[in-house]
């Protein structure tokens, strides 16, 4: 499958989350409905990786790949708690437009650090972006 195929996959599971996620927390704490579903990923993933065998690979990964995947981890993790959060106290249709600004944010730090190339179309779009965000959220 080409990468535009998981990127959509991607954006529907993402669409859903926020749908369930925003009738799960009803009553709960965010944080705790945060570790409820991070331990439900946990089991998952886990489970593919032993299911695949890939799990034998864990000794190769170089130090410096493990940092970098630990402080992504903890990102992940600020994310959805954030994110959770947000859902419990907002609409879905605000926050997960909002949240969507991470590919803005994105962007700009793969700019900075990773010295991808930022064209004017990327700009452009990114512009567009943080514009339909901002209406969406200022709609209601």
């Amino acid at each position: 499958m080409s990468w535009i195929i998981y990127a959509l996959l991607s954006a529907v599971f993402a669409a859903l989350v926020a749908i369930l996620a925003k009738i799960g927390i009803t009553g709960v704490n965010s944080n705790l409905a945060t570790a409820i579903r991070t331990v439900v990923i946990l089991l998952f993933a886990w489970g593919i990786v032993f299911a695949q065998g890939t799990f034998r690979d864990l000794g190769s990964i170089s130090r410096y790949s493990m940092i970098f995947l630990i402080l992504s981890g903890i990102a992940t993790g600020l994310s959805w708690l954030f994110y959770f959060r947000a859902l419990q106290l907002g609409n879905a249709s605000q926050v997960a437009p909002i949240d969507k600004l991470s590919l803005v944010f994105t962007i700009i730090l793969a700019a900075v650090f990773l010295k991808e190339k930022l064209s004017p179309q990327v700009a452009l779009g990114a512009l567009l972006m943080s514009a339909g965000a901002i209406l969406i959220t200022l709609a209601k």
